[in-house]
């Protein structure tokens, strides 16, 4: 399987792809204003790299339950020079803006990143689409109810594995229809972003079944609140252990791309778990 990005063909097979985060905000749920300094983000980045990950995922606007949003200014501010400072040092490295507006990441693409990662599906921003596919990005295209300020308020489905599958199919074909290349696609469920715990357990049961149209399926589930809420692991670092069981657990089922934080923990199991499987 392929993943195609901006000037790249990602070969997305057997072995599993560690996609590391760099939030460079103050405010993001686990790790918010650890890498605000440009030398210290960069620093992160390459540490991430050294432990494992094939992909460094920037992003400068929390999207935690609750957040409330930056301008653009402020979010070009705090992500551009930390791309351009990353491609300089490191010009291997494939680099994921984590944005919903289409000009950030046209500056991102243009300074050096290869993929959006889009939270709205590409659909927070009516030139979201347009940009990707004028510059080639690879996109992950993430499912969400609502947005990050109201999206845990009452979220409903009558099957939620089943308008998951249906809704990044019907993405799949919109926007092959409107112009992109369907192997420059990636979907990711949005483990909670307008789920139930509910939810995204049977997600998690099912997540083979999101695969539509042959792309990848991105997994995001790293330091999330609900393993506070299934196994009171309200410290941090106590959700580290969980997050590195559900990686494995979507290995498993066919999952080859993870966003995580810790990097070295993922990358360390998933190398023991491929020995043996």
């Amino acid at each position: 399987m392929i993943w195609k990005t901006k000037t790249k063909h990602l070969k997305i097979n057997d072995s599993s792809w560690l996609m590391g985060i760099l939030n460079v905000t103050p405010d993001s749920f686990s790790d918010g204003g650890e890498n605000v300094q440009l030398d210290l983000a960069v620093s992160r980045a390459q540490q991430m790299m050294a432990e494992g990950a094939k992909i460094i995922d920037i992003g400068g606007e929390s999207t935690r339950p609750g957040a409330e949003p930056v301008s653009l200014d402020e979010e070009l501010a705090r992500t551009i020079p930390v791309i351009e400072a990353l491609v300089a040092r490191q010009p291997d490295v494939v680099i994921s803006i984590d944005t919903s507006k289409a000009e950030v990441a046209r500056q991102a693409l243009l300074a050096g990143a290869e993929i959006v990662n889009d939270v709205t599906g590409l659909l927070g921003d009516e030139n979201m689409a347009d940009v990707c596919i004028q510059l080639g990005a690879g996109v992950c295209l993430m499912h969400m109810q609502g947005n990050p300020k109201t999206m845990q308020a009452s979220p409903q489905y009558d099957d939620v594995v089943a308008e998951l599958a249906g809704y990044f199919s019907a993405r799949h074909d919109q926007l092959v229809a409107r112009g992109m290349d369907a192997q420059c696609l990636c979907f990711d469920p949005g483990i909670g972003f307008g789920k139930t715990d509910e939810h995204n357990i049977a997600l998690l049961k099912n997540i083979n079944q999101l695969g539509v149209h042959d792309r990848p399926v991105l997994l995001g589930i790293s330091r999330k609140s609900l393993f506070g809420r299934l196994l009171g692991a309200d410290k941090i670092d106590d959700r580290i252990v969980p997050t590195v069981a559900m990686t494995l657990a979507a290995h498993q089922r066919g999952v080859r791309l993870h966003r995580v934080h810790d990097v070295m923990a993922n990358a360390s199991a998933l190398k023991m778990w491929q020995l043996v499987e």
